[in-house]
């Protein structure tokens, strides 16, 4: 599975982003690629993509054609924090 996504910056994006997406039953193995702005995701086939995508926009970072509301790239910047604080 792969998605595109906004607000993607940093190491701690990424970081935010793997923590919480391994987290959801049935992903085996979860790649962001920063010059790409897109998630990979290895998973099992009772991994819906819309529990994906819908895990990444509570964290900021929506879908690529999805609004990309001033809220969503405030919480982006949370999450990009706390990943650079785990890291």
């Amino acid at each position: 599975m792969e998605v595109v996504i906004a607000n993607l910056k940093c190491s701690g994006c990424s970081a935010s982003i793997t923590d919480a997406l391994i987290k959801i039953k049935g992903v085996k193995s979860v790649n962001v690629l920063l010059d790409a702005d897109t998630v990979k995701l290895e998973t099992d086939p009772q991994v819906s993509r819309n529990e994906v995508v819908q895990t990444l926009l509570k964290l900021g970072y929506p879908e690529a054609t999805a609004e990309n509301g001033l809220l969503l790239k405030l919480k982006s910047y949370t999450s990009c924090m706390i990943g650079k604080l785990k890291s």
